[in-house]
């Protein structure tokens, strides 16, 4: 197994969470949330982190219908993943992420009631379950 880093995006049209984790002890962290515009991110932003973290790989989560069939935001969330790749000429990979913002909502509700629910914490969150999903994949 490689120590690789590597960065989790979960894209919505309105807000992108990220974070961060490590391939070897197979862990992941909240980075932070940023805002978008119909799924257009500030890319300074979006550059800052990857500068930052030189990751090895990027995922980027993939949403999808309950049934597996694509939603119009799947389409957006492949559009930003290729962004990704031609702006910073990262490796990507996508990886499905249906139920990772309820996971999410619940873990933060849990541990702080509903206060712990603002919007950049549970989008966060949601990029850590899906990179820890990714990670238990391997």
């Amino acid at each position: 197994m490689s120590g690789r880093t590597i960065i989790a995006f979960d894209f919505g049209t309105k807000s992108i969470g990220a974070a961060i984790g490590q391939e070897i002890t197979r862990t992941a962290r909240a980075l932070t949330s940023f805002k978008a515009k119909d799924g257009i991110p500030d890319w300074s932003q979006i550059e800052k982190i990857i500068k930052e973290w030189q990751p090895d790989l990027v995922i980027v989560g993939l949403p999808l219908n309950m049934d597996g069939s694509y939603q119009q935001v799947t389409n957006q969330a492949r559009k930003f993943a290729n962004r990704l790749h031609g702006r910073f000429g990262v490796q990507i990979e996508l990886h499905d992420e249906r139920l990772s913002t309820v996971e999410a909502r619940a873990n933060l509700f849990d541990s702080g009631g509903f206060r712990a629910l603002d919007k950049g914490k549970v989008d966060s969150a949601s990029a850590v379950i899906i990179l820890e999903s990714w990670l238990e994949k391997i």
